[in-house]
């Protein structure tokens, strides 16, 4: 368990051991200064690392203050919040316990992520990055299970934001109860190729820009049915995310290269 030097250094490790597991903990000595420091879901292979070292089942991350939750099966290979979402949605949905008959998270999940739950109909329902965006959907809907591919995982039967280790139980759950090994279950669908790029301005609005609506245009089309296309502002910096996702990784390559070409041309 890797704590991140952070908020759960102490209260992860004790909770896990208190509930039957041999815990071997990184991360866990916070001096003010070396939280989130190469380790921490951050910093996953750090974790992964540690999991292969100590022949552990399984590998569980926090960020520092505890809100985000990164896995890790017993071969070191990474489970992101998509998966866990996925993981803990279907679970709940055959229990009985999935209300709202979904499940909400970000523009940036993975359109592998819907099509999975869409197979067991169930729904994913988007929203904007963040998230207290996640939370206010969730409110509206009626929905108990939300979060973000990064790893916040809101449990809304039990807390209003995300909890790294609230969340880290309920995989443990289903992981002791299948009694299958950790590596059978991270893959809970086939991630679609992803491409994200960041693109420095300096001045104006490139989205208000002739070739970049017309560069994103194109883009959607060549997407259509196949992929989809999101370009946004960051919020607090000079810049333009551009993220594609589609079946054809080409295809997805070179629409995020002709839509960054087109913001840099702009900007």
């Amino acid at each position: 368990m890797d704590c991140a030097n952070g908020a759960g250094y102490k209260v992860a490790p004790t909770t896990l051991y208190e509930l039957g597991a041999e815990v071997c903990a990184i991360g866990v000595d916070p001096n003010g200064l070396n939280i989130n420091a190469d380790c921490g879901s951050t910093h996953p292979e750090t974790l992964s690392e540690a999991v292969i070292r100590y022949r552990a089942d399984i590998g569980i991350a926090l960020d520092g203050d505890a809100d985000r939750v990164i896995v890790c099966d017993e071969k070191g290979q990474v489970v992101d919040g998509d998966q866990i979402m996925a993981l803990v949605a279907l679970d709940w949905a055959r229990r009985g316990l999935l209300v709202g008959g979904g499940v909400v998270a970000t523009v940036m999940s993975n359109l592998g992520l819907e099509r999975a739950l869409n197979a067991a109909g169930l729904t994913l329902e988007r929203t904007r990055v963040g998230d207290r965006y996640v939370m206010e959907r969730m409110r509206e809907g009626g929905f108990n299970l939300g979060g973000e591919q990064s790893g916040h995982i809101i449990l809304h039967d039990h807390a209003t934001t995300g909890d790294g280790l609230m969340s880290a139980l309920q995989v443990l759950a289903v992981l002791v109860e299948s009694g299958r090994p950790m590596s059978e279950l991270a893959k809970q669908f086939e991630t679609v190729p992803q491409k994200l790029e960041n693109v420095r301005y300096t001045s104006g609005k490139p989205l208000a820009n002739a070739g970049v609506k017309a560069a994103i245009a194109e883009a959607e089309a060549r997407l259509a049915g196949v992929g989809r296309l999101l370009v946004r502002p960051s919020g607090t910096e000079k810049l333009i995310r551009v993220m594609a996702e589609g079946d054809d990784a080409k295809l997805v390559k070179s629409v995020v290269a002709d839509v960054v070409a087109a913001v840099k041309a702009a900007g």
